[in-house]
């Protein structure tokens, strides 16, 4: 078996942490963090953060060697999707193009991590201590392709309730918003937003068309954790009438920015609104602070003589 990459990471920083005669606790206690973790790094199941790799560099005097070797590394080699989803997830990492439209909430390649981790926090179907983590890591490696100069064609068409629906509350949906905004600016990606005043608006199952290197049109749809991919005629042909009949009443690419940063403006507004309401009631519950009702008499009190 072949050691992956992360593996050989770690075989080097247990090399130069054994060549400086520290043990596992010690370059711990320099590098403030636990001996476990440093077994993690080690045997590569956890990713070193960047900025210890920097300090562990500095302390080992490998002369740069483990930030080279850690930026080389594919730290979502050995994250999976479940397994109803993999092999959508393997079409989509060779297809040369994708048109997707997304209802009630937002679409994968398109999601911040915030929002990300929140759908999964909500879904609640895996409690393995950083499953969530592996989750929202393996969703971002989804996205990078389309993200480099160059990347393939993605037409998203997002119905209304994909902006409209507070994932992970206003201050998540805030950030959420910025990245649709910064995304949208990129050459090969389209964002169109099908509003609910639509006749196409009845059509509520999402679906995928992807255009594959050799030529070949696929379709995917999905339900309740059941992927549905495929790569029949007829019914590629029926997804794309649907398709065009709801990009047709889509908004314009500059429309559907305007909508975007409008509800943007929502959230920010609902955010603040949110944090004013928090303030007020921390206020409420510091012991001792006296209380008066507005508009209730203030009460006399006898005053000490002198």
């Amino acid at each position: 078996m072949t050691a992956s990459s992360a593996e050989l990471f770690g075989e080097e920083l247990r090399f130069y942490r054994e060549l400086a005669n520290y043990t596992q606790a010690e370059l711990g206690d320099l590098l403030h963090c636990s001996r476990t973790n440093i077994t993690r790094y080690e045997t590569g199941q956890r990713r070193m953060p960047p900025n210890l790799v920097e300090k562990a560099d500095e302390l080992l005097k490998t002369g740069g060697a483990l930030k080279r070797l850690w930026a080389r590394v594919d730290w979502n080699a050995g994250i999976e999707h479940p397994d109803w989803f993999q092999t959508h997830a393997n079409t989509e990492a060779e297809a040369v193009g994708l048109q997707i439209f997304q209802a009630n909430y937002m679409h994968g390649l398109l999601q911040c991590r915030d929002y990300a981790r929140a759908m999964f926090e909500a879904s609640g179907t895996d409690e393995r201590p950083g499953a969530i983590e592996d989750r929202v890591a393996a969703r971002l490696a989804r996205q990078e392709r389309f993200l480099t100069e160059g990347g393939p064609q993605l037409v998203v068409l997002l119905d209304e309730s994909a902006i409209r629906s507070v994932v992970g509350g206003p201050r998540v949906m805030v950030r959420q918003m910025q990245h649709l905004l910064r995304v949208a600016q990129r050459g090969n990606i389209v964002i169109q937003v099908v509003p609910f005043t639509a006749r196409a608006t009845i059509i509520k199952i999402s679906m995928v068309l992807l255009e594959m290197p050799d030529g070949q049109h696929l379709a995917y749809s999905e339900s309740l954790d059941v992927g549905n991919p495929s790569d029949d005629p007829t019914v590629v042909s029926g997804h794309r009438r649907r398709y065009d009949r709801l990009r047709g009443d889509a908004l314009t690419a500059g429309e559907s920015v305007a909508l975007i940063a409008e509800a943007l403006e929502g959230f920010r507004d609902d955010a603040e609104q949110a944090q004013r309401g928090q303030l007020a009631q921390e206020q409420l519950q510091r012991p001792g602070r006296r209380r008066l009702h507005r508009g209730s008499p203030r009460i006399p009190r006898p005053r000490p003589r002198t």
